[in-house]
């Protein structure tokens, strides 16, 4: 039976991963991105798809007490037979829908319908943004907790995640399942009872350090067997979660892909007095280096290398009068700390890869461009940026778990992803989770319309242009919302809109907790709204018929990110559901992603873009420059995401030898 395999483990998950050669992974992506492509065609699915609609009125027809009865009915016969069969999937849905329209008023379209059937079968459904990927997600989620499954929705914030549980919380309650949601402020104490929902609404990051807390829990002892035998001899407390059985990640791309590069780490607390003094003697030595004569520094890699002068000098300082913290006698240590130092000094830049509030530095993720207030750097980078900033010093961490995004979903049982970017990286989301992609298509044609770019040779000419660009769109009665990398972009926009007089509203990570207002009010008619990465994704902008009659919202993107596929993410804020639309891209040659590179390219470009007799030539190749740039950036990340899952795979072989997993 199907609910036996999951009843009979204490904590479900896949225990039998492991590393492939490189020709077993070929093969294994080829077969598991032909098989996607197989079962789930589209004539299956659209077979479903009239199947639920053959199912709806029926639930609908049923007296309260006999649908009750049915339902009960229902619920046994998934647990016993599973999500394979799809008659029975279409009759779960069947359900669902029927309740959907009858509790909250929104009955699931043909296409959600076809997208949830991808995600039961444990695939990614891409879906174009607009189309409604938060309901269709409803779908499967309760079908998959009808037939027994402790069901993860997994946002890329705590905004999105609490937004959802509330809207569709009595959805869930309607079909006799819980449903709770669970975020970064949540407490501890809490979480096991919230964990236990049918369905459980949470970020990504809150979910993979609650199990990195339950593996301190567990120990080694991850076996069902010798579980079980702990829980009832009492001999290991009971765990936050239950097991990983069903995940649906929103914006899989972003959580799968884009954050990959970052392992996650649960530490623990350690202060020394000694510490915090050699913290402050490396910025202090760091700051009487010279840059070009001491030391080189390559901003995008956030690497500093020093000179033989600058070698010379730290030698010099470092045998100086008065105490000093023993660590400067070992040249390699002394270096080591002040290559460190210098990259808090100058790599890591305020309001741009991190904020100070409250005095104390919190780091911006740039893939979301939300502040994460439980994270810091490690290896001492975080207290040399706290003494930069001079705020108090935190203490410093002891690693005691360690795990990857790559590692981490891979081990549940059964998991999909939704998104509206994933097409570059299908092969990628094959090789590392075993995901197939799956493309729906929309229920509407979009009317979505992008713009020729532009590239400009300074950034103030970019933002003179846009301010333009602005008044233009807004004197057409139409809103605007303009997208930038950082908040300290966003900030300096807003400087300039302000003294050409033009009014605007701000989302960056320092106005988070009025986003919620910020985004309602976004589709207002002429209204200006910039923004960070913030309203990059699973943000819907309502419009009024009004606005869509005028054309829509107007989206300015004013700096490419290192992944494409962000940049589209926000240009997907408009022309949603069939709604009206534009967007276009106004860039700069000093934007961070194409600032260092190539210099010699660089400089003709803008030699090109500045004379009048080839500047039509220049924007031609002067975009095609960026983009490839671009497509450089991200093979890079895609390589260090690889390195990094290998890497993963070799420590837990080394650590096997003393029986640990990680």
């Amino acid at each position: 039976m199907f609910a036996l395999a999951l009843r009979s483990d204490p904590y479900p998950q896949k225990r039998d991963w492991q590393d492939l050669s490189w020709l077993d992974r070929v093969g294994e992506s080829w077969r598991i991105r032909a098989s996607s492509a197989w079962h789930l065609r589209s004539s299956r699915r659209r077979k479903v798809v009239a199947w639920v609609e053959e199912w709806e009125p029926y639930w609908a027809a049923l007296p309260e007490a006999e649908l009750a009865q049915a339902r009960t009915q229902l619920r046994r016969e998934l647990t016993r037979s599973g999500l394979d069969d799809d008659r029975l999937v279409a009759k779960a849905f069947g359900l669902v829908r029927m309740m959907s329209r009858r509790i909250l008023g929104m009955g699931h379209f043909s296409t959600q319908i076809e997208g949830a059937f991808v995600l039961i079968h444990g695939n990614v459904a891409e879906m174009n943004t607009g189309e409604g990927k938060s309901l269709t997600a409803t779908l499967a989620a309760a079908t998959a907790a009808l037939s027994g499954m402790k069901v993860h929705v997994v946002t890329v914030n705590d905004y999105l995640a609490e937004r959802d549980a509330a809207h569709f919380g009595p959805l869930y309650e309607a079909l006799g399942l819980r449903c709770t949601q669970i975020g970064e402020q949540t407490p501890p104490p809490d979480k096991a009872a919230l964990y236990a929902g049918d369905v459980v609404y949470c970020n990504n990051k809150t979910l993979v350090f609650d199990y990195l807390r339950d593996r301190l829990t567990l120990g080694e002892r991850t076996q069902p067997l010798r579980l079980a035998m702990d829980f009832m001899t009492g001999r290991t407390r009971q765990p936050q979660m239950q097991g990983l059985q069903f995940a649906i990640v929103d914006e899989a791309d972003s959580v799968f892909v884009d954050e990959a590069r970052t392992p996650l780490i649960i530490s623990a607390t350690r202060r020394s007095e000694e510490a915090q003094a050699f913290f402050r003697e490396a910025i202090a030595f760091a700051r009487q280096l010279v840059e070009g004569q001491d030391y080189e520094l390559a901003p995008r890699d956030h690497h500093a290398t020093l000179t033989r002068d600058g070698r010379e000098r730290l030698q010099q300082l470092t045998r100086g009068e008065g105490e000093m913290s023993p660590v400067w006698r070992s040249p390699l240590r002394a270096e080591e700390a002040v290559l460190l130092a210098l990259q808090a000094l100058h790599a890591f830049v305020a309001d741009v890869h991190y904020i100070v509030r409250e005095g104390k530095v919190m780091i911006v993720d740039e893939n979301t461009g939300r502040v994460m207030p439980d994270r810091s750097w490690e290896r001492g980078l975080q207290q040399l940026i706290e003494v930069k900033e001079g705020v108090e010093l935190s203490d410093e961490k002891e690693t005691l778990g360690r795990i990857s995004y790559q590692m981490f979903f891979r081990r549940y049982l059964r998991l999909s992803g939704m998104t509206g970017t994933c097409k570059e990286v299908s092969k990628e989301l094959a090789d590392v989770y075993g995901l197939g992609v799956v493309k729906i298509a929309p229920y509407k044609p979009t009317l979505r319309k992008a713009l020729p770019a532009r590239l400009y040779p300074t950034s103030e000419r970019r933002w003179a242009a846009v301010i333009e660009r602005i008044r233009d769109i807004v004197a057409a009665g139409r809103p605007v919302l303009v997208g930038t990398r950082s908040i300290a972009a966003s900030e300096e926009l807003s400087r300039f809109l302000t003294l050409a007089g033009v009014a605007h509203q701000v989302l960056n990570a320092k106005q988070d907790q009025a986003e919620a207002d910020l985004v309602a009010a976004a589709g207002d008619s002429g209204r200006v709204t910039i923004a960070t990465n913030m309203a990059g994704r699973g943000t819907d902008i309502k419009l009024s018929d009004e606005v869509c009659a005028k054309g829509g919202l107007h989206v300015i993107i004013t700096e490419g990110h290192d992944s494409s596929r962000i940049d589209r993410q926000l240009a997907g804020r408009c022309g949603r559901m069939g709604d009206p639309g534009s967007w276009e891209a106004m860039l700069s040659m000093d934007d961070t992603l194409v600032a260092e590179a190539f210099p010699v390219i660089r400089r003709r470009l803008l030699h090109w873009l500045d004379r009048p007799g080839t500047q039509r030539a220049g924007q031609s190749i002067g975009l095609m420059y960026y983009k490839w740039v671009q497509g450089r950036v991200e093979r890079a990340h895609a390589l260090v995401r690889n390195r990094l899952l290998r890497a993963d795979f070799s420590s837990r072989q080394a650590l096997s030898f003393t029986g640990k997993m990680e």
